[in-house]
């Protein structure tokens, strides 16, 4: 079945082709579909396209089809049909004779294909901000846990100055906040609604898109009908990117972790069960997990520049190369998803080594504190500098261990209330419960 098909069949080949893994990702936007449906009708009954009674109808058998879609694990395209539009129109039509025909009154599968995307991926959008926040809970957790263990800091991976794991995890904490505020960014452009834009130029018809833009939740329109459509891969690219700045955060982590377990450094460890051993050598203990993430996350981070040469050069109105770019986006969500929960399983579980900076090989992280120490006599600064660096030079360096950071972000005073209190603030942007309401009222109003 094919709503566009007159009296010429298609080429298999060609077929075969063009549908692609299409109909593998379309059952994904199965509830969006259905969701979009049941606004578009409610519409038209609004401006006389169809009866109360016709939209009352086809709101309740949507409303079958929703339940269908969501709780049968084996819910399919059946053999012929094209793709999740044709499906579910089918499955009305079967249902409701020429009323469910009428389902398609006033609209394109350009714009019924956008807003089940836009929906698609603002229902991930708000699940990965659920994530993320508990994510950051733990990050902040261990930051107060461990703020009292030191650990040497580095630039230019040489030793630097004295850090702590209050620090380091709290670091990721707050890149986090900047993470959100990402997707947050992404969620605007996504959360506006394009159905009525039709095949990309509207239609003769009276359609009421604030309606629609109401019933689904949605924060605004697209107005412009062109724009609406020129806005399909645009909006994929963004939450792309706002996807690899998260996957950024999650590898460098990796990274960090991956050194810290290393036998030079020994600065963390986990339980045995949560790595791996080798064939050979007896003693390993890999990090095969913050490596996977580290692989995953990179490959994410390509995600936005693929997204983007997928779509160079095309022209305004809709192009079929667009089609491909859900094969590329959509498993991007469940691969974050994975990634943040093995790396929570792996910090609820990791094991920090105290008195690290007490080793004599650390000594000289404390420069800058002896630097310091001396300024406060009194001593010009470049004056302690040379100082110091000609003690270190001729083997008479000496320290203290005692640290005293007060300062805002530092050692001793971490912060960590003002970085949630941005966090709270982010999401508190998002306004998830409009969206919750909006549908929520659609399915069972």
């Amino acid at each position: 079945m094919k709503l566009w098909q007159k009296n010429i069949q298609v080429a298999d080949s060609v077929e075969k082709f063009t549908v692609g893994r299409d109909k593998e990702f379309d059952l994904q936007l199965a509830p969006f579909d259905v969701l979009g449906s049941m606004a578009h009708a409610r519409m038209l009954a609004t401006v006389g396209l169809l009866t109360e009674a016709e939209a009352d109808e086809l709101v309740k058998a949507l409303r079958s089809i929703y339940a269908e879609v969501t709780t049968n694990p084996g819910f399919s395209l059946e053999d012929g049909v094209e793709d999740i539009h044709s499906q579910v129109e089918l499955m009305l039509t079967r249902a409701l004779g020429d009323t469910g025909k009428k389902i398609h009154s006033a609209r394109s599968r350009n714009d019924q294909v956008l807003v089940d995307i836009k929906l698609f991926l603002r229902d991930e959008l708000m699940k990965l901000t659920g994530s993320v926040q508990a994510f950051f809970t733990l990050l902040q957790s261990q930051s107060e846990k461990f703020k009292t263990h030191l650990l040497p800091g580095y630039t230019h991976l040489q030793l630097a100055m004295p850090s702590s794991f209050g620090l380091w995890f709290g670091a990721y904490a707050e890149s986090l906040v900047d993470d959100m505020h990402t997707l947050q960014g992404a969620w605007q452009v996504v959360n506006k609604n394009p159905l009525g834009s039709a095949a990309g130029y509207g239609s003769s018809f009276p359609v009421n898109r604030s309606l629609t833009t109401s019933l689904l939740g949605f924060e605004n329109l697209n107005y412009n009908v062109v724009y609406a459509q020129m806005g399909r891969g645009k909006a994929e690219r963004i939450t792309a990117m706002a996807l690899a700045n998260l996957a950024d955060t999650l590898a460098k982590l990796s990274m960090d972790a991956c050194l810290y377990l290393n036998q030079n450094f020994d600065f963390i460890s986990f339980p045995p069960e949560l790595t791996t051993g080798s064939s050979i050598m007896p003693h390993k203990k890999n990090p095969d997990v913050f490596e996977l993430i580290r692989s995953h996350c990179n490959r994410i981070k390509a995600l936005p520049n693929e997204i983007m040469l997928m779509t160079t050069n095309l022209p305004s109105g809709y192009h079929r190369d667009l089609q491909l770019l859900k094969e590329h986006l959509f498993p991007a969500f469940q691969t974050l998803h994975d990634c943040l929960d093995m790396a929570s399983l792996m910090l609820r579980s990791v094991e920090i080594r105290q008195d690290i900076l007490a080793d004599i090989k650390y000594q000289y992280a404390f420069s800058v504190e002896a630097v310091n120490k001396l300024v406060l006599q009194g001593i010009p600064f470049r004056d302690a500098y040379k100082q110091v660096g000609l003690s270190i030079e001729s083997g008479t360096f000496a320290y203290e261990t005692q640290l005293h950071h007060t300062h805002e972000g530092s050692i001793g005073n971490l912060c960590n209330a003002e970085i949630n209190g941005m966090m709270e603030s982010v999401l508190a942007g998002f306004g998830f419960q409009k969206v919750k309401s909006a549908l929520d009222n659609l399915l069972n109003g």
